[in-house]
């Protein structure tokens, strides 16, 4: 939580001292920072545009691949969903899976790749260093204290914490009530309006209410988590019934909604222009 903050200058009035602890934070988890950071900046800034959005992009009917009939039943969805949620954050980083479409290859370990601009691509080199860094450091661990105790002490609660980024964000983004736009349609509140907060119980409290205020921190991304929830308090009744809430039990949203959410469509009642549910 605290490297995310770094990331949107949530966490301290100095960049610098959001940058260094955002790196270090990120480096430590095998995550790079300023590649992160630069994405999910641009995410925030075209969120549900089905032509900029960086993760999340959905496919249109036509769009959809040969194999997704196959998945279509329970046991596809039950092996889909295992994957998404074991292999979901590193495919992420390294193939750019579910990001934005670039027509080549993508990552967010590459300096000289499509995701970056010129003026970006030094920080990346950055990121990657302190990547590697920490994969040194872990493989003096290995050394010293064998991989067994490293895969239980380091491994597990990794991947744990990388199952918990995809699920969260995934049920932000995708609900049977929020649209997509294209560059017709989409403006800055249209976007920021297009997530769903969701209840995931005692674990709410647990990630510090980033489950419940999605929401808010799509309008006003600098404010800290320990303030989330009563600014989601106060914004509510401003927003009325543009305010998306969904408080069905965790496991049975990610259920319907994998099932529900395969591709979108123009909607026909939009008169031609670029509405898509």
């Amino acid at each position: 939580m605290i490297g995310h903050e770094c990331g949107h200058h949530a966490f301290s009035d100095y960049q610098l001292v959001n940058d260094v602890i955002g790196f270090i934070l990120h480096s430590v988890l095998l995550t790079p920072y300023f590649s992160w950071k630069y994405s999910h900046r641009r995410h925030h800034s075209n969120t549900s545009s089905i032509e900029h959005d960086e993760v999340y992009v959905p496919r249109l009917k036509s769009e959809l691949r040969w194999f997704s009939n196959y998945l279509s039943n329970p046991l596809g969805r039950v092996l889909a969903l295992s994957c998404t949620l074991t292999l979901g954050w590193p495919l992420y980083l390294v193939f750019n899976a579910s990001g934005r479409s670039y027509g080549r290859y993508a990552s967010h370990y590459d300096p000289h790749g499509p995701i970056f601009n010129d003026h970006e691509r030094l920080q990346i080199y950055i990121s990657d260093v302190g990547v590697i860094a920490s994969g040194y450091v872990l493989y003096r661990i290995v050394l010293a204290q064998g991989l067994a105790w490293l895969v239980c002490i380091y491994g597990v609660p990794l991947q744990i914490m990388s199952g918990f980024i995809v699920l969260i964000t995934f049920l932000h983004h995708t609900h049977s009530s929020l649209p997509h736009y294209d560059s017709f349609e989409w403006d800055w509140l249209r976007r920021a309006l297009a997530t769903v907060d969701r209840d995931f119980g005692i674990l709410n409290k647990v990630f510090h209410n980033i489950t419940d205020t999605h929401v808010l921190h799509h309008l006003f991304s600098t404010i800290p988590h320990y303030h989330a929830m009563e600014a989601t308090k106060a914004i509510k009744p401003l927003l009325g019934e543009y305010y998306q809430f969904d408080g069905t039990p965790i496991y049975k949203a990610i259920w319907r909604d994998s099932k529900k959410c395969i591709y979108v469509e123009k909607d026909e009642g939009s008169k031609g222009k670029g509405i898509f549910w």
